[in-house]
């Protein structure tokens, strides 16, 4: 399970796989750093940069894959790290009173100063060509999750 680059035209995809929507959501997470930067520094060799945490709710399970790529972008320019790292702890699901649902994610990652990488940038994430989807197997059980999100650079 991980993820893949992969060349879109103008822009680039990450195309990923987790045993569990919080496994996919990390995964693509990780994509979008390593879109952003070839050589990112490990955390246990000597790699800087400290853990943050961060939360998004949507009103859907795409929207909030959307979402928490684009708070990502955002904490990158405000914080002037590139996350790396991503661990996604919990999502949850709360529906209202009027069958609406709200989804929430909590999540952390490692911020990178951007003055200890070569970062390329990654503008914004898009619902262009978007999928996320649950993967059965050939014999029906549940194999996980696949993701596929394209990014503008």
């Amino acid at each position: 399970m991980g993820f893949e680059l992969r060349d879109h035209t103008a822009d680039v995809a990450v195309s990923a796989t987790g045993e569990s929507l919080e496994a996919v959501f990390a995964a693509v997470a990780d994509g979008l750093a390593a879109a952003s930067c070839d050589d990112i520094p490990a955390a246990d060799a000597g790699g800087s940069g400290d853990r943050f945490s961060f939360s998004v709710t949507a009103e859907n399970r795409e929207a909030l894959l959307f979402d928490s790529l684009d708070e990502l972008i955002y904490l990158r320019d405000v914080r002037a790290e590139l996350p790396v790292d991503h661990c996604v702890d919990s999502i949850t699901v709360d529906e209202s009173a009027d069958g609406s649902e709200m989804w929430s994610l909590e999540g952390s990652a490692r911020g990178i100063p951007l003055t200890d990488v070569d970062a390329r940038e990654v503008k914004a994430v898009t619902y262009s060509e978007m999928r996320l989807e649950r993967v059965d197997g050939a014999s029906g059980t549940d194999e996980g999750w696949d993701a596929y999100v394209v990014f503008d650079v």
